[in-house]
């Protein structure tokens, strides 16, 4: 890609406009097919490598950012406001109110993200070098610094102008943008000129840089730096970073208080300027305190003084220095800002990585099988002569080129593998505009070069006593089920698994004149059962799902292991969780399902790693080696000798624990340099006698130590466990001891800051909306979306077996919802809830108590439409303690009254006699006053489990009527991705509410239609009425709740500022 931008080091003549090839306007294509699908008749150009970014009244242009380009064809317009348009403009974007001498030049896009006020363009504004894969042609980029530009004029000029005044301070040519004064210099190679210079001198050995295999939380605010990455290696030692308190000794208490306990921003909300006065984040800066110094005293005081109460004081602190927002605008205002700063973090956490000119989500023999399929595909339409004769494909032969790209006609997001392309969610709105150019695939991962030597003995022209040796490791984690370790466990209903992650160790050596290029490849993924594990302890057990059926767990495994089958070839599963103590239910499970699929081609092995390494023998694992030693000979490994397709790899080992974090790398990385050495030994290049450590060991140990690091970051926050082992070859306590502080802070971040990080990965990955982050606000925690889809589809299988179960012989159903309700009838505050089905048909309102779990119907009432009375709607708010669950819209429901004389109540009681007369009414008369708990749950009521249902169910003899409250449940859609990489979101009879206010008005308007068409009208039969007003439930929450509640929200909100 360098090439389309280099100039002659020689003083050139005045340059020629030079023009960039554009992407036909999609507007203009004859085809009539979406943009995304119109590419031009040629080899497609491949990403805009350096792009730039310009502010105007109008909107945000982008260009492609080439030295002495003149005139570009076209440009892009993204224009201002939360809902943007991208679209392509023909022309180069000149104008009187565009001046590209003020724009910015950043090295490519993320993607666009809209949320509550605006919309956001994230953009790559520094980048990594971590070495080309094989070939200075194929440079591989790492993502180190991320920023976000605004979509609304104002703050997109200052974001931009901080941008380009940081790459003036910093000198870096490249990102300057272009006039005629600069052209004796070249900025690419001024750029290529500084990185060769900040290498020269170096080692041999290009260890992973600090910032990516070490960092975990800075001491210090880390600033902003467009530099590429020149940083030393890596330390030799396993967690060399600990965690460690952003405040200093001389922070005041309050202030200490205020920012760690306190999920909202301080008192103060800058002006614009200092919100700008950032380009990787929005800057926690902008939230200091400033409540001046006899405001700061008064806080000090408050703490010191012995009189008050540790609670009272800490609600103080946070009332004076954090208080929550006071409208929904500066509400949402923070929270887009928080939202923002974990955006930025995940992908410039130093584990994202692209390229311009070629795919790094498939592996080389990956690429070279897509390529044997397009030369099959192409010689059978050359046969059938439907295929031109320039297109036809060279004739399959044995000479091969390692780094052909299959479809190099295709733009390069239509060539990557879905699976780990991160940012594609992102990226929709430039891929559905056809700016094919302007997408940037990012894989996450990790990816580092190293070379050494290994002894030889020289034959023919060979010349020295040692053989070269360049060692690429690459690993792509898989977006399906992505999260952080303890909300995403196990597999889901799509086969997908858990921190599932495909590493491949390329190989290059010279011999005999010849170059020789291996591969090899290995997976690691969760338990593919349906699991989970509470991280609220250091050592939470696992636990299968009590919610699922033995034929699901068998479908979901079947199905995982068929599609690996079909990429990979057959799996030898390695299990190295515990076959005994807590780890022991999940591992017994995965033995059994796995025997039970009887699948040939997945075979399972047992490594209770724990056990066989116990007293810290690590050295042990070579034992597992040995017993594999047939599974090596078998799988084989990707060589190429000269051009020449010498070997594939027919299978992968499948390696797990719990995590698939700490002992998976450690096992892992002992069957890489297994094969290695088998790689090795092909050349005649053999090891020296064991016990004698060689550069060949350090090397090795080194970068896939790194790795075990980076994936251990991205799914557990801290650095991998056994790292000393992994290094060294040795566990000694200092390890152990760095291990258990890693152990902690695995605890910390899981228990207290990923419940708000998971919400934005899965909003970010395009899984949820914008409703999840009302949901973590309400529960303090995220649902998994592909829980949310499953659960509509239980909901809809709840409805259609009531429906077979209850309606009666030739009643026409309407409709069916399911709603949260009062346990008991007769009540609209209760301690316990539950979800139930309501039907309504053209004769009657069916209330279905439903077991979710056995999918049966325990209990209904059938009220015929003419004896309702009164159907009243409003608020329905059971919590005070968050704005989510005191809105009222977002916390409605209506109440339903009818009379008594017609209504017909059966229970599931496996005997004769199910139905339920009228009973004498209990000793404590049950109230409907929503401010206060019924009179029967102040007390257990004694007698069978049957009698204690029939009483719930039966109406008031007392009372000539009866009543049931129904509560909507949120409006949560979560979407999925259908084969083709687009999402959907599920439809049902609310569809088209936008929230429960709606919904409710929706229902309501049904039952209401319904009662008219039998007669069923008068005055007053629909009233605007609060089911349990916000005054109500904040009488009903007692003192404890509120504690509880804000203990949690300190802890678990806070912990993540």
């Amino acid at each position: 890609m360098k090439r389309l931008f280099s100039k002659s080091s020689k003083s050139p003549p005045p340059a020629k406009p030079v023009t960039v090839p554009a992407v036909p306007n999609p507007i203009a294509s004859p085809t009539h097919l979406q943009p995304k699908y119109v590419i031009p008749p040629v080899p497609h150009p491949f990403p805009y490598e350096h792009i730039a970014v310009l502010v105007t009244r109008q909107g945000l242009l982008l260009r492609p950012f080439v030295p002495g380009l003149a005139h570009p064809e076209s440009h892009v317009q993204i224009s201002w406001g939360a809902k943007p348009v991208v679209e392509e403009v023909p022309g180069d974007g000149e104008g009187p109110d565009a001046d590209w001498s003020e724009c910015v030049v950043v090295y490519g896009i993320v993607g666009l993200m809209e949320l509550f006020s605006a919309a956001y363009l994230f953009v790559v504004s520094s980048r990594s070098e971590p070495g080309p894969l094989l070939d200075p042609a194929h440079p591989v980029y790492g993502v180190k610094g991320v920023t976000a530009i605004p979509l609304t004029e104002e703050r997109a000029r200052m974001a931009v102008n901080t941008l380009a005044s940081r790459n003036t301070a910093v000198a870096r040519p490249s990102l300057l943008p272009f006039s005629p004064a600069d052209e004796q210099t070249d900025p690419i190679q001024a750029e290529s000129s500084e990185v060769k210079g900040a290498e020269s001198g170096s080692p041999r050995v290009k260890f992973s840089a600090e910032t990516q295999t070490k960092l975990m939380t800075p001491l210090n605010k880390q600033e902003f730096s467009l530099e590429d990455d020149d940083t030393p290696p890596s330390p030799t030692e396993s967690g060399a970073s600990t965690p460690s308190s952003v405040m200093s000794d001389n922070t005041s208490v309050a202030k200490t208080i205020a920012n760690r306990l306190s999920f909202w921003n301080r008192l103060s909300v800058p002006v614009l300027p200092k919100r700008g006065n950032t380009s990787e984040s929005i800057d926690s800066e902008t939230s200091r305190l400033t409540l001046g110094e006899e405001g700061e005293e008064a806080l000090e005081s408050t703490v010191k003084d012995p009189s008050q109460e540790p609670g009272d004081a800490l609600t103080n602190i946070l009332t004076e220095t954090a208080p929550d927002p006071t409208s929904t605008e500066e509400r949402h205002t923070q929270l887009e800002d928080k939202i923002i700063k974990e955006t930025i973090r995940e992908f410039s956490m130093g584990a994202m990585y692209f390229a311009y000119n070629f795919d790094i989500t498939r592996s080389l023999q990956h690429k070279q099988q897509e390529l044997v399929k397009a030369k099959k595909q192409n010689e059978l339409l050359a046969n059938l002569n439907v295929l031109g004769e320039d297109k036809h494909g060279s004739p399959v032969g044995d000479r091969i080129d390692v780094l052909a790209e299959p479809y190099p006609t295709l733009p390069l997001w239509r060539r990557v593998d879905r699976q780990f392309w991160w940012n594609e969610w992102l990226s929709k709105p430039f891929i559905d505009a056809g700016l094919h150019s302007y997408v940037l695939p990012i894989m996450q991962g990790y990816y580092q070069v190293a070379s050494f030597n290994v002894p030889r003995e020289p034959v023919g022209s060979e010349k020295g006593e040692y053989a070269p040796v360049d060692y690429i490791l690459v690993s792509r984690r898989s977006r399906e089920r992505a999260g952080l370790r303890y909300q995403r466990r196990g597999i889901d209903d799509e086969a997908n698994v858990a921190n599932f992650v495909e590493t491949e160790a390329i190989t290059r050596v010279e011999r005999e004149g010849t170059q020789n290029i291996f591969s090899y490849t290995i997976i690691r993924g969760s338990i593919p059962l349906f699991w989970t594990q509470p991280g609220y302890s250091l050592k939470p057990a696992p636990v299968l799902s009590p919610e699922r059926t033995h034929d699901q767990h068998l479908d979901a495994i079947r199905r995982h292991f068929q599609k690996l089958i079909s990429k990979y070839g057959p799996n030898t599963i390695v299990n190295l969780a515990e076959q005994h103590g807590k780890e022991a239910v999940v591992t017994s499970a995965y033995r059994q399902y796995t025997s039970e699929l009887n699948i040939p081609e997945v075979q399972y092995n047992d490594y209770d790693f724990h056990t066989e390494t116990k007293g810290m023998k690590y050295e042990n694992i070579s034992k597992l080696i040995d017993k594999m030693e047939r599974i090596f000979e078998s799988h084989g490994y990707f060589w190429v000798s000269n051009d020449h397709l010498m070997s594939e790899q027919k299978g992968v080992f499948r390696v797990n624990c719990i995590d698939c974090l700490d002992r998976t790398n450690v096992v892992q990385s002992a069957f890489a340099r297994h094969v290695l050495d088998r790689q090795l030994g092909a050349l005649a290049l053999l090891n020296p006698a064991e016990g004698i450590r060689t550069e060949t060991d350090v090397v090795f140990n080194d970068v896939w130590a790194n790795n075990g690091d980076a994936i251990s970051r991205i799914y557990a926050g801290t650095s991998a466990l056994k790292g000393d082992f992994t290094r060294t070859g040795k566990r000694d306590l200092g390890g152990m001891l760095n291990d258990g502080v890693n152990s902690l802070a695995r605890m910390y971040t899981s228990t207290f800051s990923d419940w708000f990080c998971q919400a934005v990965i899965d909003y970010m990955l395009g899984y949820r909306t914008l409703s999840v982050f009302s949901e973590f606000l309400l529960k303090l925690q995220s649902s998994d979306p592909r829980d949310l889809i499953r659960l509509s589809k239980i909901r809809a299988e709840a409805i259609a077996t009531s429906v077979s179960r209850v309606l009666l012989e030739g009643e026409r159903l309407l409709s069916g919802w399911t709603l949260m309700s009062p346990l008991e009838l007769n009540a609209k505050i209760s301690r316990t809830f539950e979800e139930k089905v309501v039907l309504l048909s053209a004769r009657a309102l069916y209330i279905v108590s439903y077991d979710y779990s056995l999918g049966k119907v325990k209990m209904y009432t059938r009220v015929p439409l003419g004896d309702i009375t009164k159907i009243s709607k409003g608020a329905y708010i059971l919590s005070p303690l968050e704005e989510a669950s005191k809105n009222p819209l977002q916390n409605a429901g209506f109440v339903v009254t009818w009379l008594n004389n017609n209504q017909d109540t059966r229970v599931t009681s496996y005997s004769i006699r199910n139905s339920i007369e009228t009973l004498s009414p209990p000793s404590s008369p049950i109230t409907s006053s929503p401010g206060k708990l019924p009179s029967s749950l102040s007390s257990p009521r004694k007698g069978s489990k049957l009698s204690r249902v029939l009483s719930n169910a039966a109406s008031d003899g007392s009372s000539a009527t009866s009543y049931a409250a129904f509560k909507v449940l949120p409006l949560d859609p979560a979407r999925t991705r259908r084969g083709s990489g687009n999402f959907e979101e599920p439809a049902d009879d609310l569809t088209g509410a936008t929230n429960c206010k709606e919904a409710v008005d929706l229902i309501v308007d049904a039952i209401e239609r319904a009662c008219k068409d039998v007669g069923n009208t008068h005055d007053s039969f629909v009233v605007d009425e609060d089911v349990v007003s916000l005054a109500d439930a904040q009488k009903m929450t007692s003192v404890y709740s509120k504690m509880e509640y804000g203990i949690k929200r300190l802890l678990w909100l806070g912990a993540g500022t």
